[in-house]
């Protein structure tokens, strides 16, 4: 077995853990059984015992493996969710506004066979500069923030924060430091700020130091952030900033009529092939 040629700047030990990818993502090793140890590892590639280590390093920070003391090295698996990130409302909601985001959590753990847990709080913060400027607000003006941190199987999911004008939240349940009844959407919608439409915008970047010691990932493992400006007809009506570890969550979109498809499939191998080669 040979490392695969890479450019003369592309280090041994970085072509070799692209190998090791490429051999995860094809489904060589299972979660089950241990990798080969670092002396097999080194007679494979014919390399050196330190570049094998430090090939093993780069993927355990980015957390495709983990070292169990005295075991061995295993692939680190978290089983991926499909979140719908689309889709309106299911009766009796009026046709055209939008699923209710914690109904299409709780709707897509049963399915999954798995277990959704939330913590929640309420806070009143002053408003960071993007989220200002989505509402039409000042830079630093006074916000309500209703902020749901997500486990799945008591494992670490997502941080959502719904972003509100004081004005609009002020005298609702929406100030309230619980869950409301039939979810912030009910309120709205008896407000009359029903929700009829979204613009998301989608970025990775790494987790700070307290998002990384909450989602518990590998040191190289980064968040997707999912910000949704929800509208309607007047404006916009929140702001919602959601964080998913990467390595266990996939946004599910749908384009145009999909009225003869249910739910859109899944790819058969969560690993994204792209991610894998990468070096």
């Amino acid at each position: 077995m040979t490392i695969p040629r890479g450019t003369a700047q592309s280090p041994k030990y970085q072509r070799l853990a692209a190998d090791l990818r490429r051999r995860i993502a094809e489904g060589e090793f299972t979660t089950d059984a241990a990798l080969p140890v670092e002396s097999e590892l080194e007679r494979q590639y014919g390399v050196a015992r330190n570049t094998v280590r430090l090939a093993v390093d780069v993927l355990v920070n980015e957390g495709r493996l983990v070292r169990l003391q005295g075991k061995g090295t295993y692939l680190r698996e978290h089983p991926v969710l499909d979140h719908r990130a689309y889709g309106p409302a299911l009766p009796p909601a009026p046709r055209d506004c939008l699923a209710a985001p914690s109904a299409v959590y709780l709707g897509e753990a049963d399915e999954a066979g798995r277990e959704l847990s939330t913590d929640f709080e309420m806070m009143i913060v002053r408003a960071r500069v993007d989220i200002a400027e989505r509402l039409g607000l000042r830079p630093g003006e006074a916000i309500v923030v209703r902020r749901q941190l997500r486990l799945l199987d008591r494992e670490p999911y997502s941080i959502e924060e719904s972003h509100y004008r004081a004005g609009l939240a002020a005298g609702t349940p929406l100030m309230e430091p619980d869950p409301v009844e039939g979810g912030d959407e009910a309120v709205l919608a008896a407000l009359g700020r029903t929700e009829v439409g979204a613009v998301d915008h989608l970025v990775a970047r790494m987790p700070g130091p307290e998002e990384a010691q909450w989602f518990q990932g590998g040191p190289g493992v980064p968040l997707m952030v999912q910000t949704r400006v929800t509208y309607d007809r007047r404006g916009p009506v929140r702001v919602i900033e959601t964080r998913y570890s990467a390595d266990r969550s996939r946004l599910v979109y749908g384009i145009g009529d999909l009225g003869a498809r249910t739910t859109l499939p899944a790819p058969a191998n969560p690993v994204d092939p792209a991610r894998a080669d990468a070096p």
